[in-house]
């Protein structure tokens, strides 16, 4: 996964990448507003989700404490990262904020 992540987190687009687990209940209630947000925003940004529990070595070198977390990328740069559920409204207004 290593490998194919940091190609991922280089590409030109805005990626936004979704820490989750299988036994996280708001994990379970993000992933239906990433979806809303994957149809507003179209190809304008990648979203990948990562089973922190599947993914130990990238949860620790993001310092990944607490699911959900999303980090947003573009080029390889963190441009941010949020801890919790948030609506779609606003993730969309911070991947909009960084086109």
């Amino acid at each position: 996964m290593k490998g194919n992540f940091n190609a991922l987190i280089e590409a030109d687009q805005l990626v936004l990448i979704d820490f989750s687990a299988e036994w996280c209940g708001p994990c379970k209630m993000l992933a239906p507003i990433l979806k809303q947000v994957k149809d507003e925003l179209g190809n304008s940004v990648k979203i990948v989700k990562i089973d922190v529990d599947k993914n130990q070595s990238l949860a620790n070198k993001y310092q990944v404490r607490g699911v959900p977390t999303m980090l947003l990328f573009k080029k390889g740069q963190q441009l941010w990262r949020q801890s919790g559920v948030l609506q779609k409204s606003e993730i969309v207004q911070v991947v909009k904020s960084f086109m």
